[in-house]
């Protein structure tokens, strides 16, 4: 057994060790970890937005390239910090409202183009394009078979009974396969994530394994 002789290999190794200390039970160390990484994703998130967004979108525009109404979204976001202040408080949702307002009108096109459009034609191109043939007709049609039954499950106008109950219950069944798949492959990711960080262990910091 080789230990690293890198610093910030033991730095990162401390740590993850940290992290895994939970599973036995929450203790100073987990929290101190857990608060370094969120204080440290904090303070990288703040400087890249203040060069990635603010400087670029408000700052250059506004002091170098002087187009004055950039100052109207500059004032609405300094009304955010109002939030401080019980006083004013209320005062933080006009910023909120515009953002809302605005950022639900423009992703509503977006939306209806790619959630709703969009599917209805990759379910229709798959089940009724002939040329695929075999096994990729077969699961064009099973694709929007269970598009339909799906969405007559959320079909609350008229009462849940007879075809109309018969197609919702099926789609309860692709519901819950849907999530199932979700859920695994969830599950994969963070599986993936612990033997990357036991793989670190391993090889970089002890070179059990080359």
């Amino acid at each position: 057994m080789i230990f690293s002789t890198n610093p910030w290999v033991w730095v990162a190794a401390i740590l993850t060790l940290c992290i895994f200390s939970f599973l036995y039970k929450e203790n100073p160390f987990y929290r101190f970890a857990e608060h370094l990484f969120v204080g440290i994703s904090a303070g990288y998130g703040v400087a890249v937005y203040w060069n990635n967004a603010i400087v670029p979108n408000l700052f250059v525009p506004l002091f170098q390239q002087h187009n004055w109404w950039f100052i109207i979204p500059g004032l609405l976001g300094m009304m955010f910090f109002f939030r401080f202040n019980q006083k004013t408080g209320w005062l933080i949702l006009i910023p909120m409202a515009v953002l809302l307002g605005t950022g639900s009108g423009m992703s509503l096109a977006p939306t209806i183009q790619t959630n709703i459009l969009k599917q209805m034609q990759s379910a229709l191109a798959d089940a009724t394009n002939l040329k695929l043939g075999g096994w990729g007709l077969i699961w064009g049609i099973v694709t929007l078979f269970g598009v339909i039954t799906t969405l007559s499950y959320f079909f609350f106008s008229r009462e849940q009974k007879g075809l109309l109950r018969v197609s919702a219950n099926i789609g309860v069944w692709f519901i819950m396969i849907g999530f199932g798949a979700s859920f695994g492959n969830t599950v994969m990711g963070r599986i993936s994530l612990l033997i990357g960080r036991v793989q670190f262990l391993l090889t970089d910091w002890i070179h059990i394994i080359k």
